[in-house]
């Protein structure tokens, strides 16, 4: 088990390298974020052990849960699904960055909360740029007035813009759900808005890291092709799992 994991690992990096090199980018601009839902906590400590500081989870039970055999190793731990505000007190436990933040509500339960424990925390603002009723996301064209209201809440540091692209299609069909992402931040970078000049893009997965790269992704969030396949049937859409 450890050997694949590490195996596999060294080829994700390869992959991110080479899509890099065809583009033109500096691999250094890409970080790569190990999707780790329904992976148990020992195969995820390999990883750690083999050099990854990043991981991101879709269930706070699964955070929870995993916590006692991760809570004291050198990892950034990121919430990456659908989160309901029910769940926002128990959530903030574990993570330093929510990257599917895709309403009010839940923006608004992430402040009181935050200001109560008197802290700050980093956010993605999640969009549905695929435009499919089955995936969560924020409407593209909502995204502006969106961020403009999340900008007011101190506690909430916007550090870049979150998508599933279109997956399960071919090549060509997946370009535009990326680069939409792209043209949406350099939209909100024409508006000026104090703070918002360095946004990342979390965007890609083992079936499109590539594309995503050549899109402008700054990170990817990879599980199959690093921890191996897993059954995760029809909740791969309602519960917005990124990888």
């Amino acid at each position: 088990m450890k050997n694949d994991i590490i195996f596999n690992l060294l080829d994700v990096h390869q992959r991110i390298e080479n899509a890099c090199r065809i583009s033109g980018r500096n691999p250094e601009e890409v970080q790569l974020l190990l999707a780790t839902k329904t992976v148990p906590a020992e195969k995820i400590k390999i990883a750690i052990e083999a050099g990854e500081t990043l991981m991101g989870e879709n269930k706070m039970q699964e955070l929870r849960d995993k916590d006692f055999e991760l809570k004291n190793l050198p990892v950034e731990r990121h919430f990456i699904g659908h989160l309901q505000t029910n769940k926002v007190k128990d959530v903030l436990k574990y993570v330093s960055c929510i990257q599917s933040l895709d309403h009010l509500n839940l923006a608004d339960e992430l402040h009181k909360q935050l200001q109560n424990q008197n802290r700050k925390l980093d956010v993605f603002v999640q969009l549905n740029t695929s435009y499919e009723e089955s995936k969560f996301g924020l409407p593209p064209e909502d995204v502006l007035s969106f961020i403009k209201k999340i900008k007011t809440y101190e506690t909430l540091n916007i550090k870049g813009l979150m998508t599933i692209g279109l997956l399960d299609v071919e090549k060509e069909k997946m370009i535009p759900s990326l680069r939409l992402l792209k043209t949406i931040r350099d939209e909100i970078y024409t508006e000026g808005i104090d703070g918002l000049s360095n946004l990342k893009l979390s965007m890609g997965m083992s079936q499109d890291l590539e594309l995503a790269i050549a899109e402008g992704s700054n990170m990817v969030r990879v599980g199959t092709s690093i921890f191996g396949n897993r059954f995760l049937g029809k909740e791969i859409w309602n519960e917005n799992i990124s990888e």
